[in-house]
């Protein structure tokens, strides 16, 4: 039975370390971790892996993923007319999906085609 994450305001600001058996690793925040954890379908226990045989799946759902949020992104808003010629109060664009998934995507391909795994790691369960 898998166990729940804990909500992202329960989590504390800790990083999460993706290791390649092949090609190196990558650092995250906790709860983006946790996105791409719950994402590729594992828990967001301190420690884990993804074997060689899951890499393909993971890939494909991380990329799934990403093109849904970019669709998601891509039909603007309504604006009313208060917002019209208001350029100093918009808002930055926020760092989206593909932005956050697009190194572990890359460090999942690379240890796909050595046939590695990767393992994460973290202080504690997030």
């Amino acid at each position: 039975m898998r166990k729940p994450c804990l909500k992202l305001a329960e989590t504390p600001k800790m990083l999460v370390t993706f290791s390649s058996s092949t090609s190196g690793q990558l650092m995250m925040f906790a709860p983006t971790a946790r996105q791409m954890l719950e994402i590729i379908g594992k828990e967001c226990a301190a420690k884990g892996v993804i074997m060689s045989d899951q890499l393909p799946e993971a890939i494909d759902r991380l990329r799934a993923a990403v093109a849904a949020a970019r669709s998601a992104a891509a039909s603007p808003p309504a604006r009313s007319k208060d917002d019209e010629g208001d350029d100093e109060n918009k808002e930055e664009t926020p760092v989206g999906l593909g932005q956050r998934a697009y190194p572990l995507i890359e460090l999942f391909e690379w240890t796909r085609r050595e046939e590695g795994f990767v393992l994460w790691e973290a202080a504690k369960d997030f």
